[in-house]
């Protein structure tokens, strides 16, 4: 896994010219990459633990037309709260006490990827959209879903032990 600096980055996604930008294997934890447009990007098994994330748009890249991909990333205490995560695959990514308050999780792929199941163990999705999401498997033990819609989500087999789902769409608590 290569570090990789904030200047590098925006390097990066200069270079990318609006096309989706490279970012697999790469570890991004602690930078603020709040101020980049990293649409369609991927980030497969990339390192984004403690990221800020903040609001950002990572949703369909317009120019590629590729949502972008976070398969088994590591996204433990990243601060995604209100970002656009529109179909996002997030298949085996580690979102541990991830913070996705607001966060727009429709039709987002949160499923295994192998055999690496997506871990929101602890995470705030308080008022989350997940409407249409998979979640199949996914591990949500201690996660907060107050307020959150999970209207045609997919939780089969999803560990929800100890989650709070008070206000939830969706589900019957």
């Amino acid at each position: 896994m290569a570090d990789i600096t904030l200047h590098q980055v925006r390097d990066l996604v200069t270079a990318a010219d609006g096309g989706s930008v490279y970012l697999a294997c790469l570890d991004l934890c602690g930078l603020d990459l709040t101020s980049l447009d990293l649409r369609g990007a991927n980030f497969t098994a990339a390192k984004l633990c403690g990221a800020r994330l903040r609001g950002m748009d990572l949703s369909l890249n317009l120019a590629t037309e590729t949502a972008s991909l976070l398969i088994r990333a590591d996204l433990e205490g990243a601060d995604l709260s209100g970002a656009n995560l529109t179909e996002v695959h997030f298949g085996g990514a580690r979102l541990v006490g991830a913070n996705l308050e607001g966060a727009t999780l429709v039709d987002a792929r949160l499923q295994p990827e192998g055999n690496a199941v997506t871990d929101l163990t602890g995470a705030n999705l308080k008022g989350a959209d997940l409407r249409g999401a998979n979640l199949t498997e996914a591990k949500l033990q201690g996660a907060d879903l107050s307020g959150a819609n999970l209207e045609g989500a997919v939780l089969y087999k999803a560990e929800l032990d100890g989650a709070t789902l008070t206000g939830a769409l969706g589900v019957e608590v």
